[in-house]
């Protein structure tokens, strides 16, 4: 993906101070990945400090006072797709202050690829080079995301995987939920409201990037740095076009499909089953009816010098 031309990309070497939020509970192995990137960091002249999380929400509470507080100069994420969205959302509320930056530890890891982040050296090299650019969040019911939130199908498996589960086998885990829903989901049509115009879809993502579920790309002219989304609707319900989808999205010929509709918003609001999940970030973030729009400012976000 093409970002727009950095804000900066120097440091000056008095403001080398990171804050670096993590999760002990995602395993030995990660841990083990992180410390090799901080000891990487300190390397280069960097002070890391390390926030570990111990329940759900305390990456969002830790960013938002870190944002608040906190003599840091950048603000570091080590996780996966649900705490960075976490922590983003407790960045938003201090005002963003801190250039946000992602040691990618998940199961898909969809936010580090849309930042050209694919293995640990970029990671680092983003979190120390000072290449910053900006990037739209979207907000769904008052929540905020960044890489994309949807209805249907897609959100009813990302509310029913079992994490235990996920943490053994990762992305396989979703597939085994996606089997399993797929022979009793009723398929309902929901109504989408795009920038006042209706239509309706059996599923709709609404895209801020263009991957999905990893390196797949769903919506090619999405674009984390520019103020609008992409809608893609999913026309056509029922089994053997869920198969067809899931089929098509590896390979590439999704958006080329006849029957997924691409469109461009800047608001959108989702109507069907009362209180059905919307996922955001692989995450359930609201529920039926949800109203989606930009978020009020951009975030700054620390990509490899590479991607200038």
């Amino acid at each position: 993906m093409t970002l727009a031309a950095p804000l900066a990309s120097s440091v000056d070497s008095k403001d080398r101070s990171l804050l670096v939020i993590f999760n002990p509970t995602a395993g030995g192995r990660r841990r083990r990945r992180l410390d090799a990137a901080l000891r990487a960091l300190e390397h280069r002249g960097w002070d890391c400090e390390l926030l570990e999380t111990r329940a759900r929400g305390d990456a969002e509470a830790l960013a938002q006072s870190a944002s608040s507080d906190s003599k840091a100069t950048r603000l570091l994420v080590a996780g996966g797709d649900g705490t960075i969205n976490e922590a983003v959302n407790g960045a938003l509320k201090a005002g963003g202050r801190l250039p946000f930056g992602i040691i990618p530890l998940g199961t898909a890891n969809v936010l580090a690829a849309e930042l050209g982040i694919m293995d640990m050296g970029e990671a680092v090299d983003a979190a120390a080079a000072g290449v910053m650019r900006t990037i739209w969040p979207g907000v769904a019911n008052g929540r905020n995301f960044v890489m994309m939130a949807g209805a249907g199908f897609d959100a009813h498996v990302v509310a029913n995987v079992d994490g235990a589960l996920k943490k053994k086998i990762g992305k396989l885990a979703y597939v085994a939920t996606m089997i399993r829903l797929a022979f009793r989901f009723p398929f309902p049509l929901y109504r989408v409201r795009i920038d006042g115009v209706w239509h309706e879809a059996a599923s709709v993502v609404v895209s801020k990037g263009h991957f999905y579920g990893g390196r797949f790309v769903l919506a090619p002219q999405a674009r984390l740095d520019k103020p609008e989304f992409q809608v893609c609707l999913f026309t056509r319900g029922g089994r053997w076009n869920l198969i067809r989808y899931a089929l098509a999205l590896p390979l590439g010929l999704l958006p080329k499909l006849k029957d997924i509709k691409l469109v461009a918003a800047r608001e959108v609001m989702i109507e069907g089953p009362a209180n059905d999940p919307v996922q955001g970030d692989g995450d359930v973030i609201a529920h039926l009816p949800v109203t989606i729009r930009l978020a009020e400012k951009p975030l700054t976000v620390m990509v490899p010098p590479a991607r200038g």
